[in-house]
């Protein structure tokens, strides 16, 4: 997992270029304009999820991962923790394949807090629980860039 601010995107030169090219786009496009849902970058290799809704206690959320996919978190606006941990740590679940998530049950390792602007990167081997409430339940918005591995 890689945890940025894209105001600070020289100090992650060593990036995918894929991961950039995520980067880049949420720099050049209004991406709080657009409706939830699914937006069609290139194909299946990159695609953007735009999502809305409202944090709550981290018990009435879900663990998750994915092997064909990784995921590149950038808030848009207001406030999510999000809890990890690796998938080694935890118990997986079955696999669902034509939604490439893996559900899994275990405790957090960790966790950071995403604010306007902040991106968290993860790849197949870290699990990750979001639309964890920081202080008190709050509307946000949110891209996850889906990025084909």
């Amino acid at each position: 997992m890689i945890f940025g601010n894209i105001n600070n995107l020289k100090e992650f030169y060593y990036l995918e270029e894929t991961v950039k090219e995520c980067i880049q786009y949420a720099g050049t496009h209004d991406l709080e304009s657009y409706d939830t849902g699914s937006h069609e970058i290139d194909g299946n290799r990159l695609f953007v999820n735009v999502v809305e809704y409202t944090t709550t206690r981290a018990q009435d959320r879900f663990w998750e991962a994915h092997r064909k996919y990784l995921d590149v978190h950038f808030m848009l606006c207001g406030t999510e923790q999000i809890d990890l941990n690796f998938i080694h740590n935890m118990t997986a679940k079955d696999y669902v394949e034509d939604e490439d998530f893996l559900p899994l049950d275990g405790e957090k390792n960790s966790s950071v807090i995403l604010r306007a602007g902040d991106f968290l990167i993860c790849y197949p081997e870290d699990a990750h629980r979001t639309a964890v409430q920081v202080d008190k339940p709050e509307t946000i918005k949110k891209a996850i860039f889906k990025v084909r591995i």
